[in-house]
């Protein structure tokens, strides 16, 4: 069992590090928080987590909290993650997601921090020729969101080849979901989730939902793709983290999904189920970029961690979300 080490998460008043933290404190890690709040919650936080306010660019606070809670590994969530707004901000997205996880980099190599997780994703892969992915499928991004993250991996595997670092990239497909005691979950405004925009749809907050494109190569026209709840992600990175620890000769890269594809439509019909409700649909033509489907292969992930997902049912990974988006009307009341 790998020593449970400070651990310093990035962007954890997010939505997928906001369940990084809950994950690492239940299992009794120490673990800090630095999060600039431009698209984070501060009630994303537990109160007993201490909480640092402020940018993974400014290398005087990165070292001032490696110092004060002798961080030795680093979970970073931190970055910009809506596509279509990559394409029209590409600079924000490179500035965000690049340039700054390099100024974090070069504070753990100074801090002497030995391990780092890292948020990737699947848009690394573009739009890939077979499915389901491998990590080894060709890396070849449509997008600056895609290439940002990719951009950021190259780095880690440089630095960890120069220096006492090792990594764990984890190249993430649809992350959906909410924590199961509705301790927390995706509360951006205006998100472009489909599970969260249908959940926000089917509770009268939108009137409708758009399914973009219904002639891809599909078995109903829709696009399919991989839905992964986001406790069962938190958990991976918990496991991934104790690989590295254990093995710090050793950096890992691994998809995180199910290997099981839910097209659009089949997302909404879950939505109906579980809320009782028909949601309005609006069908419209497809998005650039869109592949036809995105499924991961985990098998790299289910043979390196003793992962074993615990909530791989899209009703489930529904009703989570749906609790999670009612409780949210509390909060902001």
């Amino acid at each position: 069992m790998a020593n449970k080490v400070p651990v310093l998460v990035t962007g954890g008043a997010g939505y997928i590090g906001s369940h990084a933290v809950l994950a690492l404190r239940d299992a009794g890690w120490p673990v800090a928080v630095i999060d600039n709040l431009v698209t984070g919650f501060r009630f994303a936080v537990p109160d007993d987590v201490p909480f640092y306010e402020g940018d993974i660019a400014n290398a005087e606070l990165l070292a001032r909290i490696f110092a004060e809670q002798g961080t030795r590994a680093v979970m970073h969530f931190a970055g910009s993650v809506v596509v279509p707004e990559s394409v029209e901000s590409p600079l924000k997205y490179y500035g965000n997601n690049t340039v700054k996880s390099r100024a974090l980099i070069e504070a753990i190599v100074t801090a002497g921090v030995p391990h780092m997780i890292f948020s990737s994703t699947a848009a690394t892969y573009g739009i890939p020729e077979v499915s389901p992915v491998t990590e080894d499928t060709p890396k070849q991004p449509i997008n600056p969101y895609g290439w940002s993250k990719l951009m950021t991996e190259q780095m880690l595997a440089d630095t960890a080849a120069a220096h006492g670092l090792n990594y764990c990239a984890l190249r993430y497909f649809n992350v959906a979901g909410a924590d199961p005691q509705a301790r927390t979950g995706q509360s951006t405004a205006g998100a472009t989730h489909l599970i969260k925009v249908a959940v926000e749809a089917a509770l009268g907050k939108r009137e409708s939902v758009g399914v973009f494109g219904t002639d891809y190569d599909t078995p109903d026209g829709t696009g399919v793709r991989d839905y992964i709840h986001v406790s069962d992600l938190a958990a991976a990175h918990v496991l991934a983290l104790e690989a590295l620890i254990e093995q710090p000769e050793r950096s890992l890269t691994m998809n995180c999904g199910y290997g099981r594809g839910f097209s659009v439509l089949e997302v909404l019909d879950a939505v109906d189920r579980v809320t009782n409700r028909k949601i309005n649909r609006v069908l419209g033509p497809r998005r650039a970029g869109d592949p036809d489907s995105l499924v991961s292969d985990p098998s790299r992930i289910m043979a390196t961690l003793p992962w074993q997902p615990q909530y791989a049912d899209l009703d489930q990974i529904v009703t989570h979300a749906l609790a999670w988006e009612r409780k949210l009307d509390e909060i902001r009341e």
